[in-house]
């Protein structure tokens, strides 16, 4: 078999539409032929319906943990984006290489698998596993599955990276995360007898408001740490809606917001002092009006932050690999909170810019796929012993 450089792979990766409305098994199929075909087994771990599927797969001894390589295989939808190529055939333009899920990020799985045939040429004294994920991208969702197997009837991993687009520099922590849905159910009534109703609209009002006075907080208040971008846990509302027609007092509003926290808050924490006020303060006065008014709190999604000490043996490997002194935290999400979670010591690198993804003419840069390479290339050499 001939060898497949990082960028042909990424050609084939992109050439699935791995949108997370939709399956990826064509892709994890792909991926198994491939690793097959270079005598490396793998097994998936699928998703309640069989319709989508996480993918594992161990070079080197089978008896022990090694460093896992994980990334998702989900992408970000390009309805309503205006690509100037074709966002599902890899592009190469200016030293570029354009295309959905090029830099988030399906570069850095293609590094990782461009790399193993130099892993089987020569026996691995460590293991290196390769972990792709899927439904990354609304919530962290399938990872969940494969991690749980973790210790069980898969090796427990001695460190985990994880690929996202870091620029290749060494990430330590991202902020955790909490989605939440909230409905009033008030009562109709025509307008003109206002008072005789109860206003779903009005009353979520002061949920809204509510989260700003917490996000308020956060910023006026709140613990800081000066690696990320927003220092402090921020509290943001999403979409608002509510309400049939002016002349109708509105039965039934809905919100969604979010909390993303610094390592010395609690997410849970700020979600559930939301909550307390809408429950204790404000529902009584609904209730009185009509029994069955009130709100609905929904944590849908949501992800624990990771923060790996500096001082971890994880970080310092991570900095060899890639070449780099420092370290920084992310502001977005990814699954390494959960790998910490689980007990695996996590760092996040991994080629292209945060700021490249999940746009039109989504792109990776060439050498910052090139460092991958590198990156992942330094890794089988210390696995080697």
């Amino acid at each position: 078999m001939s060898r497949l450089s990082s960028a042909e792979i990424l050609a084939a990766l992109v050439a699935f539409d791995t949108t997370s409305a939709r399956s990826n098994l064509d892709l994890v199929a792909w991926v198994e032929a491939y690793l097959e075909r270079l005598g490396v087994a793998s097994q998936r771990v699928y998703d309640e319906t069989g319709a989508k599927a996480n993918l594992w797969a161990t070079v080197g001894p089978s008896d022990r943990g090694g460093y896992v390589l994980s990334g998702h295989t989900d992408v970000v939808p390009v309805e309503g984006q205006a690509w100037s190529t074709d966002p599902f055939t890899l592009t190469a333009r200016d030293g570029r290489l354009y295309g959905r899920g090029s830099c988030d990020m399906k570069g850095f799985l293609a590094s990782s698998l461009a790399a193993v045939p130099d892993m089987v040429e020569r026996p691995l004294a460590t293991p290196i596993h390769l972990a792709f994920s899927y439904d990354e991208e609304v919530g962290c969702v399938g990872v969940r599955g494969l991690i749980a197997r973790l210790g069980k009837d898969l090796p427990m991993p001695l460190g985990c990276f994880v690929g996202e687009p870091t620029a290749m520099e060494v990430a330590t922590g991202h902020k955790g995360k909490r989605s939440v849905r909230v409905t009033a159910r008030g009562k109709a009534c025509h307008s003109s007898l206002a008072p005789q109703g109860v206003n779903a609209v009005e009353w979520l009002a002061r949920v809204v408001a509510q989260v700003q006075a917490l996000g308020r907080d956060f910023a006026l208040s709140g613990p800081r740490d000066a690696l990320y971008d927003v220092p402090h846990s921020t509290a943001h509302v999403g979409t608002f809606h509510g309400g049939t027609a002016l002349n109708i007092v509105p039965h039934e509003a809905s919100i969604v917001f979010e909390v993303r926290a610094v390592p010395a808050d609690d997410p849970d924490a700020a979600v559930a002092q939301v909550l307390r006020v809408a429950k204790e303060e404000w529902e009584p006065a609904m209730r009185a009006i009509d029994p069955e008014a009130g709100f609905t709190f929904e944590v849908y999604a949501g992800f624990p932050g990771l923060d790996t000490p500096e001082s971890d043996p994880i970080v310092t490997l991570a900095k060899g690999l890639a070449g780099r002194n420092g370290h920084c935290k992310v502001a977005y999400g990814t699954e390494a909170g959960l790998f910490q979670q689980a007990g695996i010591p996590t760092a996040i690198v991994g080629p292209g810019r945060i700021e490249e993804a999940h746009k039109p003419d989504e792109y990776i840069e060439a050498a910052q796929l090139a460092a991958c390479d590198a990156f992942v290339g330094r890794l089988v050499e210390r696995c080697r012993g």
